[in-house]
C-alpha cells in the first residue's frame, strides 16, 4: 500500500457528521475520526474486512459486536474476516493492518488464539493514544507525525515478531505484481504463468497464504487504491477508474461492505 496524503474532512451518516484525518503507508492506514461533541457515530453496518484492525479510544467510547457478547473498551483489535460492527463517542482512532505483512501476521497471532473481537489493555500502549490525541488536535501536527505514532501503535502490538510466520516468497512476489495492475483483468492463468506455478496450485497457495482467493484479494488492493485516490480529492468516479472498478457504483457497494459506511460519506473538504 503507498503512502497518501492526509484526508481532511467529514464522515457522514444518518445526520452524523465527523471530522477526521486519514494517512496511508506501506501495508497499514491511520484513521482518526471526531463526532461533534455530545453526538455518537451512526452505528455502521455490520461488515469484514481482510485486515487487522485495532481501534483506540483517543476520548469517549467504543462499542463493537460480532457474532457474541458486544466488546466495549479503551482499545478493541478485530481480527481478518470478521464481522462487526462499530459505534462510538468522541475522538476515535482506527489502525488498520494489512494481514499479509509481517506485522500483521504477527498481531493476529498474538492476539486472536481465543476470540475475534478482543479488548487490549490501555497500558499496553503507554502513553500512545495520548500523544495520538494531542498530535491530531494540535495546531501544528504534521502528517509524518502521525504517521510516527500509527507505526509505533503497531510495532507495540507486533512485539519483536519472533515467531512469525514467514510468508511464501512466491506470494509475496505476486502480490506486489497485481498491486502494479489494478487497471487490468489479471486471471488465475496470468497469475500462475508469472510466479511458475499450475493454476490449482497457484489457487491453493495462494488461499493458504492469504485466507482469501485471488479475485477477492484483488478487489482489497482496489479498494485502497480507491481510498487513497478518494483522500487525494479525486471524485468518487474517478477514484473508482483509477482503482479498476467499473463505476462508482461498483466501489460504493464493495466500501459498505467492507467498512460498513458509504464510501461518498467521506466528504473531502
Amino acid at each position: 500500500m503507498r503512502a497518501c496524503q492526509a484526508f481532511s474532512g467529514t464522515l457522514a451518516g444518518m445526520g452524523t457528521k465527523a471530522h477526521g484525518r486519514m494517512l496511508f503507508w506501506e501495508g497499514a492506514s491511520l484513521w482518526i475520526l471526531s463526532a461533534p461533541p455530545g453526538q455518537r457515530y451512526p452505528r455502521t453496518a455490520p461488515h469484514r474486512h481482510h485486515v487487522v484492525q485495532v481501534t483506540v479510544a483517543l476520548s469517549g467510547t467504543i462499542d463493537f459486536e460480532g457474532q457474541g457478547e458486544p466488546v466495549t473498551g479503551a482499545v478493541v483489535a478485530i481480527a481478518p474476516d470478521a464481522l462487526h460492527a462499530f459505534e462510538g463517542t468522541g475522538l476515535v482512532a482506527h489502525v488498520f493492518i494489512d494481514s499479509d505483512s509481517r506485522q500483521g501476521r504477527r498481531i493476529a497471532q498474538r492476539l486472536f488464539s481465543e476470540e475475534s473481537i478482543v479488548r487490549i489493555p490501555a497500558s499496553q500502549l503507554d502513553t500512545l493514544p495520548q500523544s495520538l490525541k494531542a498530535a491530531f488536535e494540535g495546531p501544528d501536527a504534521s502528517d509524518d507525525e502521525l504517521r510516527a505514532l500509527g507505526r509505533s501503535l503497531i510495532l507495540r502490538l507486533a512485539g519483536d515478531g519472533a515467531g512469525a510466520e514467514v510468508p511464501d516468497a512466491r506470494i509475496a512476489k505476486l502480490i506486489a505484481w497485481l498491486a502494479l495492475r489494478l487497471d487490468e483483468t489479471v486471471s488465475l492463468k496470468d497469475a500462475a504463468a508469472f510466479v511458475g506455478l499450475s493454476p490449482g496450485r497457484t489457487r491453493h497457495l495462494f488461499i493458504e497464504q492469504t485466507g482469501l482467493p485471488l479475485r477477492t484479494y484483488v478487489l482489497w488492493l482496489r479498494l485502497m487504491r480507491a481510498v487513497e485516490l478518494y483522500a487525494s480529492r479525486a471524485s468518487l468516479t474517478e477514484a473508482a477508474h483509477g482503482a479498476g472498478f467499473a463505476d462508482s457504483a461498483h466501489l460504493s457497494r464493495t466500501f459498505r461492505r467492507m467498512f460498513g459506511v458509504a464510501a461518498d460519506s467521506l466528504r473531502v473538504s
